[in-house]
């Protein structure tokens, strides 16, 4: 027989493959969301069916968690899970690609976007919709979700890390973005404790990132769980503006967890608080890092923006003092920059502008994580709450991996990305069989001891006892 290929095999098609699978894992996925109940949570919340007939808006859901999770990045890849057979044994049919572009479409509404429109003031361009309540639901399904997973923990403290991200599109109706490009800019709200995303807002990508960004922080404290007593804030100079620095300074604010939440945000280089920067003494700053190329040296200064009220508690700012090394420029041609934080924790500057930076490792890797490995990148349509709704639910499948980390793996899969847990564990290859009435999964004793399989589908089994019977 002449040789197909390179190598010494030879490869044959068969009508029968539902005794085989090659995504042994992925069911842990589906595990984990009904672990939680969130099967229910979803048809409490999500409603868009006009006829009781058909895949139910929980299983939608749950396939669109799978794709993204297995690594798909468009509808049409749900075929490749559907073609595995023996996947469908164990998690059971799939919808198709047709069945959930039109379920993702009914998160979309044009009258929403037309009331954004005339809504806004004749000088402004930008606009951010009202949710539709589809849109909403889902939302209340990653706000459930997160509670579930941190219910788990009996975390008492939560810093929660605000960024906006820009997702690429060149669908024509996206807008064009401050660079240069076309797309979305949605922003996001992280707990770092907890791993978990627990708020977002879709917007188009010509909107200012600190257009109007209250309304999305106070849902994302509303969302935490009521055994938080600790509250932090990190984000960059897009919530620069008044009306978040008062609410965050104010201990009774309105929509919000009562008490102080310590917070440091990036603060807008005026020329008024420029001139304080430059104005410090040389034996003022305190080296915070030295770099490469450069040295970061930090220094409080004193400074009052001119709206701040007289009667509110004042504000700390720190001041950043970056200094390029010999030989070294910045692209403006000048050897020294500025920039600056505002706070209104106490303790040394440095100290300070560290845990601030750490916010480089968390929001900024979820939008990461989210945009390369979970698909966020890739909007589906030109619908703009039908890609809303893609984002969000590339969030969810975020936490619903973070919560089968903590919940259900082993300690050395606890920091896995999407990329290893499809490497390592998702795409097992198994063989199914029928014994007795019942399903039985075979894969490699040397993969079961690496993954621990049997143990983890064990504790997810408790987990969905437990929310049974609550």
């Amino acid at each position: 027989m002449k040789p197909q290929g390179v190598l010494p095999y030879v490869v044959e098609t068969t009508d029968r493959s539902d005794g085989i699978t090659a995504h042994a894992g992925l069911p842990l996925v589906l595990e984990t969301m009904r672990g939680l109940g969130l099967d229910a949570v979803i048809r409490q919340h999500i409603r868009v069916r006009e006829r009781e007939r058909g895949y139910s808006e929980a299983r939608k859901v749950e396939a669109l968690v799978l794709l993204l999770a297995s690594g798909g990045e468009c509808m049409d890849d749900i075929e490749v899970l559907r073609a595995d057979l023996g996947l469908c044994r164990l998690v059971g049919a799939l919808p198709g690609a047709d069945a959930l572009r039109t379920f993702l479409y009914e998160f979309h509404d044009d009258n929403l976007i037309r009331e954004a429109q005339a809504g806004r003031a004749q000088d402004q361009v930008a606009y951010i919709p009202k949710e539709n309540a589809a849109l909403q639901g889902l939302g209340k399904v990653n706000v459930e979700l997160m509670r579930r997973v941190a219910a788990q923990g009996k975390n008492t403290r939560a810093t929660l890390d605000h960024d906006a991200t820009i997702q690429e599109s060149h669908k024509r109706e996206a807008q064009f973005h401050y660079k240069g490009g076309r797309g979305y800019q949605p922003s996001v709200i992280y707990w770092a404790e907890q791993d978990l995303v627990v708020a977002d807002e879709y917007r188009d990508g010509n909107v200012p990132a600190g257009m109007n960004n209250l309304p999305l922080i106070r849902r994302g404290f509303a969302s935490l769980p009521g055994t938080i007593t600790e509250f932090f804030f990190r984000a960059d100079s897009a919530c620069y503006e008044e009306s978040v620095l008062k609410w965050l300074a104010n201990p009774e604010r309105e929509g919000g967890p009562k008490g102080e939440i310590g917070f440091t945000i990036s603060a807008d280089m005026t020329p008024e608080l420029r001139k304080v920067c430059e104005a410090v003494p040389e034996n003022s700053w305190e080296l915070a890092e030295d770099r490469t190329h450069e040295t970061v040296h930090c220094a409080e200064v004193e400074f009052t923006p001119g709206n701040w009220s007289k009667d509110a508690k004042p504000l700390r700012y720190l001041a950043l003092c970056i200094r390029a090394k010999q030989g070294e420029l910045f692209a403006n041609g000048s050897a020294t920059r500025y920039l600056a934080l505002v706070t209104n924790r106490e303790g040394r500057p440095v100290e300070l502008l560290r845990w601030h930076w750490q916010k480089a490792g968390t929001i900024e890797l979820v939008h990461d994580v989210s945009k390369n490995e979970l698909a966020a990148k890739v909007p589906p349509c030109g619908r703009f709450g039908a890609n809303a709704a893609w984002f969000r639910l590339s969030l969810i499948t975020y936490n619903v991996l973070s919560a089968l980390k903590s919940i259900a793996l082993p300690s050395d899969l606890g920091n896995a990305r999407p990329k290893r847990l499809r490497f390592s564990l998702f795409t097992i290859a198994g063989r199914i069989i029928s014994s007795g009435g019942k399903l039985i999964l075979r894969i490699a004793a040397e993969i079961e001891h690496r993954v621990q399989l049997i143990a983890a589908r064990a504790r997810l089994s408790a987990l969905r006892l437990e929310w049974s019977t609550a």
